[in-house]
């Protein structure tokens, strides 16, 4: 099990300092996000569907809820502004990355799965944090965008706070 988190952790957060290290435009940023949130969506449904811990399972549920909600506006942001998400470094290899996250968290079965879970989840939110702050509210050039941006940083701040109290309970 120890192998296996840090596994976990590096294989589906190693894309996000590629945010500090490259100039985004709008269209990538949306791209980021969707994926991003995407990501999130498709751990949390499956988390809900195998923890028996009831604990897990809100916070899952949640971050499937709030997440789909913050897809909801960047997609109806998007079309509106006419700008089509565009695929670069950072949003493949979070793809990648949630698709490794998905296969590991697949081998593990109770309280196993729950904490590569969480713990996933406190790295993962970490990461986003600091993606938002240092590269993508930075970068949005749309001032609708970037308003989202900022909009949507503190459910962010409250889903890593809600994931350290869980990981709290695991030590």
């Amino acid at each position: 099990m120890k192998i296996i988190v840090p596994l976990l952790l590096s294989a589906s957060l190693a894309s996000l300092p590629i945010y500090a290290q490259q100039t985004l435009n709008d269209a990538q940023i949306a791209a980021i996000v969707v994926v991003a949130n995407q990501v999130d969506i498709d751990a949390g449904q499956y988390v809900v569907a195998k923890t028996k811990n009831p604990d897990v399972t809100r916070f899952a549920a949640t971050m499937v809820t709030d997440h789909s909600a913050v897809n909801k506006s960047a997609v109806d942001l998007v079309t509106k502004l006419r700008v089509t998400p565009e695929e670069n470094e950072t949003s493949r290899s979070l793809k990648d990355g949630g698709d490794n996250n998905l296969a590991q968290l697949r081998a593990l079965k109770g309280k196993a799965l729950d904490r590569a879970y969480i713990d996933h989840e406190v790295a993962y939110h970490e990461q986003v944090i600091r993606a938002l702050d240092t590269a993508l509210i930075p970068n949005a050039s749309n001032s609708e965008l970037k308003a989202l941006l900022i909009k949507v940083r503190p459910a962010f701040v409250e889903h890593l706070g809600h994931a350290r109290h869980l990981q709290a309970s695991y030590k």
